[in-house]
């Protein structure tokens, strides 16, 4: 068998070759092919040089990659590896080199930017997958957290806890087969990530002897890492919302050989070497890396307000790719299982059902055991105490009575973790999937696109037995009592809403009480989006709204306020009017080629909806989060399985299959999964 790329009606690849190695090298090529840009990117940015063609902006990034020891890693992860999974890896990484040299002349923003094509390192995956997750877990949070101390107390330490949308999540849930038409599972839900042109997750089907599976595969990453159907298995994850990465403060002090660091035996030498980043435009930047016993510094150096990130793959050398060859070959819940007790990061929560019955919902990944305090603000790096005492063993599991939901929140992975999702879209989806013990794969739409919002009751009822209102705001509560709390595009009252929260949120934010923490960032511009107290009031508004440690704060005049201001304000315009699709692009490039009719970007839901659609409340109501993709597994019968994402199968602009299923994906809708090689397109 000779290896063949096959397309379905959406472009989305089928791949088919001999064996293992020979498909991992189609895939890559394959990726090349479509993902270009995409994945060349990644791979600039966890080297560190995508300066090198963004200019300017791109400083900050390649300044934390260069610190944080990115490119180290990966290479190092890759030694790691067994022989096995790294010729499976080299593999891939092959087929990116063949094929990227024809992918580039294809993408338009090669001939942009002026970037060239360069071979791939056999570790650029890892390094990739990397630059990609690096930030999931979320660390500098606790640079927030260290910065509200300083201004409000060490009380204040949980005030800012959101239970929200603080980082990239999901949802999921598992149907069992005492629940569903057919008597066989069904997997479903959605992974929420920043919408990117093109979109992370790519359709693809990989099939060899050995295995045939079809999933979501990570541009640029071999296999199938997180959502995938073997036909025999099918899984899910979700973010775990896990606490594994660590912030030091360091003392540094420079000697005749270096630098030294203060550590729990002393001080002790550190490594130091000097990096050169060059940038479009401007003079290159110099940018000092320093490595301590702990990890990388990121931020300052000797004499400053240094801090170092202790992160897994940084301390093990591993990154748990040795999973993602299992995963193709899996065939039951117990090969699942297995596999993933070797992942290491991010840490995530994972679903799984096969054909004979089986049924898994269990975390995955590496959690370091280490004091409560690491969890929650940077440590001193000097303290023993604060020193990592192994590893959480064994990773919490939970079984499965009739359904299982996985949404961010806290449950089964409570222990690893200290600030998870709200409960909102978790109860939702609990909500429906307990309503009825006949669901197909073909309904599961039904559950993706719910808009009703749980989380509008609390900030509704700060509004109920207000005094002494204008007549137009006694029109808009009365409004606002009635709504029916769906966050719906033609619904103006789901407008209204987000205008009063929105109020409501500049309000909060701008109370003296917490105003003062606009002041004295002491961080690098690279994280200074994380210390903006305007999105963290957002984040956290349920929070802070019934708070005790804002004594000063009269959150009901607040709400009366904002109510007036709305209430007087121009009529509002319908949710979908402003709550539109804001892709993002490294070049902010056009969605639409100039020769294309523009697609109405309207969207349904809002943050804690289960059509999790969000914005920025208090900033706006354009759309920069949601859906990474959609999918429906059927273990009854894989050809009723059903998926889509937000654009299209193609990275490249002016493709047919760059945006096609955008319309489909704006009304939470799934496309069939074609499986028969009789009915595909083979390509030339």
């Amino acid at each position: 068998m000779s290896a063949e790329t096959f397309r379905d009606a959406w472009g989305v690849p089928h791949l088919r070759a001999a064996d293992p190695l020979e498909l991992a090298h189609l895939q890559g090529r394959n990726a090349a092919t479509d993902r270009a840009w995409q994945i060349e990117l990644h791979r600039r940015r966890f080297l560190g040089t995508s300066a090198a063609f963004l200019g300017t902006e791109a400083i900050g990034w390649d300044s934390f990659a260069r610190q944080a020891r990115l490119a180290d890693t990966a290479e190092r992860c890759y030694r790691n590896l067994d022989d096995e999974t790294r010729a499976w890896l080299t593999a891939y990484v092959a087929g990116v080199n063949e094929g990227m040299p024809a992918g580039a002349g294809g993408a338009p923003e090669f001939a942009k930017t002026g970037l060239t094509v360069q071979e791939w390192e056999p570790w650029a995956p890892l390094g990739n997958w990397l630059a990609i997750h690096v930030l999931f877990a979320g660390f500098p949070s606790k640079l927030w957290r260290e910065h509200v101390v300083h201004h409000l107390g060490d009380a204040a330490v949980d005030l800012f806890d959101t239970e929200g949308p603080s980082t990239a999540g999901s949802n999921g849930w598992l149907i069992a087969g005492d629940n569903t038409a057919t008597g066989a599972p069904v997997i479903a839900g959605d992974p929420h990530r920043y919408i990117e042109s093109p979109g992370i997750y790519q359709q693809v089907r990989l099939a060899c002897p050995q295995y045939d599976v079809v999933g979501l595969a990570v541009a640029g990453i071999p296999g199938i890492a997180h959502f995938g159907h073997a036909g025999k298995v099918a899984w899910a994850i979700t973010n775990a919302m896990a606490d594994y990465q660590d912030l030091y403060a360091e003392q540094l002090r420079r000697t005749e050989d270096g630098v030294e660091a203060l550590g729990p035996d002393g001080w002790r030498a550190t490594s130091v070497q000097t990096e050169v980043i060059e940038v479009a435009g401007a003079a290159s930047v110099e940018v000092e890396v320093i490595e301590t016993d702990r990890g990388p510094v990121i931020i300052g150096g000797p004499g400053e307000h240094a801090i170092s990130l202790r992160y897994p793959p940084r301390v093990t050398g591993r990154l748990g790719f040795e999973v993602l060859p299992k995963l193709l070959a899996a065939t039951t819940v117990g090969d699942i299982d297995a596999a993933v007790g070797d992942w290491v990061e991010p840490v995530n929560v994972l679903l799984a059902a096969d054909t004979g019955g089986g049924l898994l919902h269990r975390t995955a990944g590496l959690v370091p055991k280490r004091d409560p305090e690491n969890q929650l603000r940077v440590v001193p790096a000097w303290e023993p105490k604060y020193e990592w005492q192994g590893r959480h063993d064994p990773m919490p599991r939970a079984t499965i009575d009739g359904f299982a939901v996985m949404a961010n929140a806290r449950e089964v992975a409570e222990p690893l973790g200290t600030e998870f999702a709200a409960p909102h879209r978790s109860n939702r989806i609990r909500q429906l999937v307990s309503s009825r013990s006949d669901w197909t794969a073909a309904e599961m739409p039904l559950i993706h696109r719910d808009t009703k919002l749980l989380s509008a009751p609390l900030l509704l009822d700060l509004l109920a037995g207000l005094e002494d209102l204008s007549p137009k705001a006694t029109s808009m509560r009365a409004e606002l009592t009635a709504w029916d709390q769906r966050m719906d595009a033609d619904s103006t009252t789901a407008s209204t809403y987000a205008a009063y929260r929105k109020a409501l949120i500049h309000r909060l934010a701008d109370h003296p009480s917490l105003a003062v923490l606009e002041n004295d960032l002491d961080c690098p511009e690279f994280f200074e989006p994380w210390m903006d107290t305007l999105t963290h009031v957002a984040a956290a508004l349920e929070s802070l709204v019934t708070t005790h440690l804002l004594p000063d704060v009269n959150i009901r005049w607040l709400a009366r306020e904002a109510l007036e201001e709305v209430a007087h304000s121009k009529p509002r315009k319908a949710w979908g009017e402003t709550h539109q699709l804001t892709p993002l692009h490294a070049l902010r490039g056009p969605l639409f080629t100039p020769t294309e009719e523009p697609i109405d970007l309207a969207l349904s839901g809002d943050h804690h909806c289960v059509m999790s659609t969000s914005p920025i409340p208090g900033l706006t109501d354009q759309c920069i989060r949601s859906s990474a993709a959609r999918y429906a597994w059927d273990l009854a019968d894989r050809t009723n399985s059903a998926w889509s994402v937000p654009l299209g199968s193609s990275g490249i602009l002016g493709n047919p299959h760059h945006h096609d299923q955008l319309p489909h994906w704006l009304q939470g809708a799934l496309l069939p999964i074609t499986t028969d090689w009789s009915l595909l397109t083979p390509e030339n």
